[in-house]
């Protein structure tokens, strides 16, 4: 490539350690030194060696949304992660980390239900892309009130309240720590939680940095799509097409890890 700005032939560390060239879109003339050509305030891209333009791109699944939102009535919940996004995003997004935000789940009403949960957790950490940061999940005995009472009788009935922890502020957290870091060209957010209005808009507006909304009920977008650089959608073919093997091998002993008959 030729042109009024000169470049550096750099390394920048990926899931796949790749060699880039890289190119900035404006700056001053000359060479330009390879944190200058990644920098946000030099607008830079990467080339691969084939030439085609890449995208680092990072991805955060907050874990109990998606499931509500997306995959509890659905057969689709042995999801892989990695070709879900790879189906929603362009060929110049190279997946460097999907993180997923998640809670231990209680067995409290179905024991069933933690070890369905830990099943597809490992399934999950056989993708080289991914990594799991768990907060909490609580369930506990609450007093909430009735919005009919029955006249002269009571006016609050107990109930469990199950609610999950961390998994929000954990998901900020690396999300905007990712970006000051320069881990990313593109971040993509999985989740409708507007509690991440304000870290999306950060990264967009003060880090500078493209950052997805993808909407996961089939509905209009939400208040967190206005604060993104772009939309994506979830569709039953999407998780159609990006569900794992019925059986996903795992380890160096023959270990495997199968679909929950529930889940089929």
């Amino acid at each position: 490539m030729t042109g009024t700005y000169a470049a550096d032939f750099c390394l920048r560390g990926s899931a796949l350690n790749r060699l880039y060239w890289c190119y900035p879109l404006t700056g001053p003339k000359g060479v330009v030194s390879p944190e200058a050509a990644w920098s946000v305030s030099s607008g830079g891209f990467c080339l691969s060696g084939s030439g085609e333009v890449v995208k680092r791109t990072y991805v955060y699944v907050d874990g109990f949304n998606l499931y509500y939102r997306t995959l509890r009535k659905t057969k689709f919940k042995w999801l892989d992660l990695e070709a879900l996004v790879r189906g929603l995003l362009d060929a110049e997004n190279e997946i460097h980390r999907i993180r997923y935000f998640t809670a231990p789940v209680s067995g409290k009403f179905d024991p069933g239900v933690p070890v369905r949960q830990q099943r597809y957790l490992q399934a999950l950490r056989t993708l080289p892309t991914v990594s799991i940061h768990e907060g909490n999940f609580l369930t506990k005995p609450k007093m909430r009130p009735l919005v009919n009472p029955a006249p002269g009788g009571p006016t609050h009935v107990e109930i469990w309240n199950t609610e999950e922890k961390g998994s929000d502020v954990n998901l900020a957290t690396y999300l905007i720590h990712d970006a000051w870091r320069d881990l990313f060209d593109v971040a993509v957010v999985l989740s409708q939680d507007t509690d991440l209005n304000e870290p999306v808009r950060i990264v967009r507006d003060e880090i500078k940095k493209s950052i997805g909304v993808v909407v996961l009920d089939g509905k209009a977008p939400g208040k967190l799509s206005t604060f993104g650089s772009f939309v994506r959608h979830i569709t039953h073919s999407d998780l159609a097409a990006s569900q794992f093997p019925e059986i996903v091998p795992f380890g160096q002993r023959g270990k495997f890890v199968e679909r929950p008959l529930e889940w089929r």
